[in-house]
Protein backbone atom coordinates (compact mmCIF):
# COMPACT_ATOMS: atom_id res chain seq x y z
CA UNK A 1 0.00 0.00 0.00
CA UNK A 2 2.79 2.27 1.18
CA UNK A 3 4.46 1.69 -2.29
CA UNK A 4 1.20 2.25 -4.24
CA UNK A 5 0.98 5.13 -2.94
CA UNK A 6 4.53 6.93 -3.85
CA UNK A 7 3.58 5.65 -7.28
CA UNK A 8 0.32 7.71 -7.58
CA UNK A 9 1.85 10.80 -5.62
CA UNK A 10 5.22 10.30 -8.39
CA UNK A 11 2.70 9.55 -11.17
CA UNK A 12 0.38 12.23 -10.69
CA UNK A 13 3.17 14.74 -10.24
CA UNK A 14 4.68 13.78 -13.44
CA UNK A 15 2.03 13.28 -15.87
CA UNK A 16 1.06 16.02 -18.60
CA UNK A 17 -1.97 17.72 -18.58
CA UNK A 18 -4.42 15.57 -20.75
CA UNK A 19 -5.83 17.41 -24.04
CA UNK A 20 -9.01 19.07 -22.94
CA UNK A 21 -11.27 15.98 -25.05
CA UNK A 22 -9.54 13.58 -23.48
CA UNK A 23 -10.54 14.92 -20.03
CA UNK A 24 -10.92 12.99 -16.62
CA UNK A 25 -11.94 9.80 -17.68
CA UNK A 26 -8.63 9.85 -20.57
CA UNK A 27 -6.56 10.53 -17.02
CA UNK A 28 -8.51 7.76 -15.85
CA UNK A 29 -7.29 5.52 -18.75
CA UNK A 30 -3.91 6.79 -19.22
CA UNK A 31 -2.75 5.69 -15.47
CA UNK A 32 -5.07 1.74 -16.31
CA UNK A 33 -2.97 1.78 -18.90
CA UNK A 34 0.30 2.22 -17.63
CA UNK A 35 0.08 0.14 -14.54
CA UNK A 36 0.53 -3.73 -14.39
CA UNK A 37 -2.87 -5.46 -15.51
CA UNK A 38 -4.58 -1.85 -15.78
CA UNK A 39 -6.04 -1.85 -12.94
CA UNK A 40 -6.92 1.22 -10.43
CA UNK A 41 -9.74 2.33 -8.94
CA UNK A 42 -10.91 5.96 -8.80
CA UNK A 43 -10.88 6.23 -5.62
CA UNK A 44 -6.53 5.08 -5.30
CA UNK A 45 -6.48 7.69 -8.44
CA UNK A 46 -8.27 10.68 -6.24
CA UNK A 47 -6.43 9.60 -3.27
CA UNK A 48 -2.92 9.63 -5.25
CA UNK A 49 -3.84 13.00 -6.23
CA UNK A 50 -4.82 14.35 -2.78
CA UNK A 51 -0.98 13.48 -1.56
CA UNK A 52 0.54 15.37 -4.67
CA UNK A 53 -1.35 18.00 -3.54
CA UNK A 54 -0.74 17.76 -0.23
CA UNK A 55 3.26 17.72 -0.93
CA UNK A 56 2.94 21.34 -3.49
CA UNK A 57 0.78 22.81 -0.55
CA UNK A 58 3.55 22.04 1.78
CA UNK A 59 5.90 22.81 -0.20
CA UNK A 60 4.42 26.37 -1.13
CA UNK A 61 4.13 27.07 2.86
CA UNK A 62 7.72 25.46 3.43
CA UNK A 63 9.12 28.32 0.85
CA UNK A 64 7.49 30.88 1.96
CA UNK A 65 8.04 30.14 5.78
CA UNK A 66 12.22 30.63 5.28
CA UNK A 67 13.89 33.53 6.31
CA UNK A 68 13.29 35.72 3.00
CA UNK A 69 10.56 33.41 1.72
CA UNK A 70 8.97 36.61 1.53
CA UNK A 71 11.30 39.31 1.34
CA UNK A 72 13.51 37.50 -1.24
CA UNK A 73 10.83 36.40 -3.53
CA UNK A 74 9.98 40.30 -5.86
CA UNK A 75 6.83 37.99 -7.29
CA UNK A 76 5.38 37.67 -3.44
CA UNK A 77 7.30 40.76 -1.47
CA UNK A 78 4.88 42.91 0.58
CA UNK A 79 5.22 46.06 -0.70
CA UNK A 80 4.45 49.28 1.17
CA UNK A 81 0.80 49.82 1.37
CA UNK A 82 -0.11 52.23 -0.70
CA UNK A 83 -0.42 55.49 1.69
CA UNK A 84 3.42 54.80 2.78
CA UNK A 85 4.66 54.58 -0.51
CA UNK A 86 3.31 57.77 -1.40
CA UNK A 87 5.19 59.33 1.52
CA UNK A 88 8.40 57.35 0.33
CA UNK A 89 9.97 60.35 -0.93
CA UNK A 90 8.44 62.76 1.51
CA UNK A 91 9.71 60.31 4.48
CA UNK A 92 13.16 60.16 2.59
CA UNK A 93 13.90 63.58 2.29
CA UNK A 94 13.19 64.38 5.68
CA UNK A 95 15.37 61.71 6.59
CA UNK A 96 13.40 58.71 7.29
CA UNK A 97 14.28 56.66 4.55
CA UNK A 98 16.01 53.53 6.61
CA UNK A 99 13.17 53.73 9.02
CA UNK A 100 11.19 53.02 5.76
CA UNK A 101 12.89 50.27 4.46
CA UNK A 102 12.80 48.34 7.76
CA UNK A 103 9.34 48.91 8.15
CA UNK A 104 8.67 47.66 4.60
CA UNK A 105 11.14 44.35 5.51
CA UNK A 106 9.51 43.89 8.92
CA UNK A 107 6.09 43.50 7.29
CA UNK A 108 7.72 40.52 5.35
CA UNK A 109 9.18 39.11 8.24
CA UNK A 110 5.60 38.82 10.19
CA UNK A 111 4.20 36.86 7.01
CA UNK A 112 6.88 34.64 6.78
CA UNK A 113 6.66 33.69 10.35
CA UNK A 114 3.21 33.48 10.25
CA UNK A 115 2.71 31.39 7.18
CA UNK A 116 3.62 27.57 8.67
CA UNK A 117 0.09 28.08 10.19
CA UNK A 118 -1.20 27.74 7.07
CA UNK A 119 0.08 23.67 6.23
CA UNK A 120 -2.66 22.41 8.27
CA UNK A 121 -5.87 24.39 7.09
CA UNK A 122 -4.76 22.94 2.95
CA UNK A 123 -4.34 19.76 4.63
CA UNK A 124 -7.49 19.65 5.81
CA UNK A 125 -9.50 21.29 2.69
CA UNK A 126 -7.48 18.27 0.69
CA UNK A 127 -9.10 15.78 3.18
CA UNK A 128 -12.73 16.93 3.00
CA UNK A 129 -12.31 16.92 -1.03
CA UNK A 130 -14.99 15.30 -2.52
CA UNK A 131 -14.37 12.71 -5.71
CA UNK A 132 -16.58 15.97 -7.70
CA UNK A 133 -14.00 18.07 -6.53
CA UNK A 134 -10.72 16.01 -7.53
CA UNK A 135 -12.44 15.10 -10.80
CA UNK A 136 -12.73 18.92 -11.10
CA UNK A 137 -9.17 19.70 -10.70
CA UNK A 138 -8.10 16.55 -12.83
CA UNK A 139 -9.83 17.88 -15.59
CA UNK A 140 -9.78 21.85 -15.18
CA UNK A 141 -7.51 24.57 -15.41
CA UNK A 142 -3.76 25.06 -14.78
CA UNK A 143 -4.98 26.67 -11.43
CA UNK A 144 -8.16 24.59 -10.61
CA UNK A 145 -6.61 23.18 -7.57
CA UNK A 146 -5.34 26.54 -6.32
CA UNK A 147 -8.90 28.33 -7.00
CA UNK A 148 -9.88 24.86 -5.08
CA UNK A 149 -7.96 26.25 -1.89
CA UNK A 150 -8.90 29.98 -2.25
CA UNK A 151 -12.64 28.56 -2.13
CA UNK A 152 -12.37 26.40 0.77
CA UNK A 153 -9.73 28.27 2.79
CA UNK A 154 -9.30 31.91 2.67
CA UNK A 155 -11.87 32.74 4.96
CA UNK A 156 -10.23 30.73 7.44
CA UNK A 157 -6.78 31.44 6.41
CA UNK A 158 -7.77 35.17 7.34
CA UNK A 159 -9.62 34.52 11.14
CA UNK A 160 -6.06 32.18 11.67
CA UNK A 161 -3.14 34.43 10.11
CA UNK A 162 -4.22 37.48 11.24
CA UNK A 163 -3.77 37.21 15.01
CA UNK A 164 -0.94 35.68 14.27
CA UNK A 165 0.27 38.13 12.05
CA UNK A 166 -0.53 40.96 14.83
CA UNK A 167 2.01 39.05 16.98
CA UNK A 168 4.53 38.53 14.55
CA UNK A 169 4.17 42.14 13.50
CA UNK A 170 4.61 43.17 17.12
CA UNK A 171 7.95 41.02 17.67
CA UNK A 172 9.60 42.32 14.27
CA UNK A 173 8.92 45.64 15.16
CA UNK A 174 6.78 46.33 12.13
CA UNK A 175 3.97 47.70 14.32
CA UNK A 176 6.44 50.31 16.09
CA UNK A 177 8.39 51.20 12.96
CA UNK A 178 4.95 51.59 11.65
CA UNK A 179 3.36 54.03 14.56
CA UNK A 180 7.16 55.90 14.41
CA UNK A 181 6.67 56.72 10.81
CA UNK A 182 3.08 57.95 11.97
CA UNK A 183 4.35 60.07 14.68
CA UNK A 184 6.91 61.69 11.86
CA UNK A 185 4.28 62.81 9.94
CA UNK A 186 3.62 65.41 12.56
CA UNK A 187 6.48 66.85 11.62
CA UNK A 188 6.29 67.03 7.99
CA UNK A 189 4.72 70.40 6.12
CA UNK A 190 1.30 69.25 4.43
CA UNK A 191 1.50 65.69 5.74
CA UNK A 192 -1.63 63.63 7.33
CA UNK A 193 -1.53 60.56 9.42
CA UNK A 194 -1.79 57.30 8.08
CA UNK A 195 -5.12 55.74 8.73
CA UNK A 196 -5.61 51.88 7.84
CA UNK A 197 -5.93 48.63 9.24
CA UNK A 198 -2.37 47.44 9.05
CA UNK A 199 -2.65 44.05 10.09
CA UNK A 200 -5.39 43.24 7.72
CA UNK A 201 -3.52 44.69 5.17
CA UNK A 202 -0.44 42.42 5.73
CA UNK A 203 -2.90 38.84 6.26
CA UNK A 204 -4.26 39.96 2.62
CA UNK A 205 -0.98 40.25 1.23
CA UNK A 206 0.48 37.12 2.63
CA UNK A 207 -2.62 35.20 1.73
CA UNK A 208 -2.25 36.59 -2.15
CA UNK A 209 1.84 35.25 -2.21
CA UNK A 210 0.51 32.20 0.02
CA UNK A 211 -2.04 31.77 -3.50
CA UNK A 212 0.41 32.51 -6.06
CA UNK A 213 3.50 29.70 -4.52
CA UNK A 214 0.61 27.58 -4.96
CA UNK A 215 -0.51 27.78 -8.12
CA UNK A 216 3.42 27.81 -9.04
CA UNK A 217 3.53 24.46 -7.60
CA UNK A 218 0.26 23.42 -9.24
CA UNK A 219 2.04 24.46 -12.49
CA UNK A 220 5.15 22.50 -12.64
CA UNK A 221 2.71 18.84 -11.18
CA UNK A 222 1.04 19.71 -14.98
CA UNK A 223 4.00 20.74 -16.93
CA UNK A 224 6.43 18.05 -16.13
CA UNK A 225 7.35 16.07 -18.70
CA UNK A 226 5.50 12.41 -19.08
CA UNK A 227 8.55 11.03 -20.22
CA UNK A 228 9.50 10.40 -16.76
CA UNK A 229 6.65 8.38 -15.80
CA UNK A 230 7.76 5.65 -17.39
CA UNK A 231 10.87 5.50 -15.57
CA UNK A 232 9.23 5.92 -12.20
CA UNK A 233 6.85 2.83 -13.12
CA UNK A 234 10.13 0.15 -13.96
CA UNK A 235 11.74 1.49 -11.03
CA UNK A 236 8.55 1.27 -8.20
CA UNK A 237 7.03 -1.89 -9.97
CA UNK A 238 9.46 -3.41 -11.71
CA UNK A 239 7.48 -2.99 -15.06
CA UNK A 240 9.94 -4.31 -18.32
Amino acid sequence: MKMLAIALVGLFMTLQTPPANAGFEGFLKNIREALPGGELSNTKIIDGLKEALQIGAGNAVGVLSKNNGYAGNPKVRIPLPGTVEKLRKVFKLAGYGAQVDEFEMSMNRAAEHAAPKAKSVFVDAIRRMSFTDAKKILDGRDNEATLYFQDKTSGQLTEILKPLINDSMSTVGATRKFQALNNKLGSIPFADKMKFDLDQYVTDKALVGLFFMLAEEERKIRQNPAARVTGLLKEVFGKP
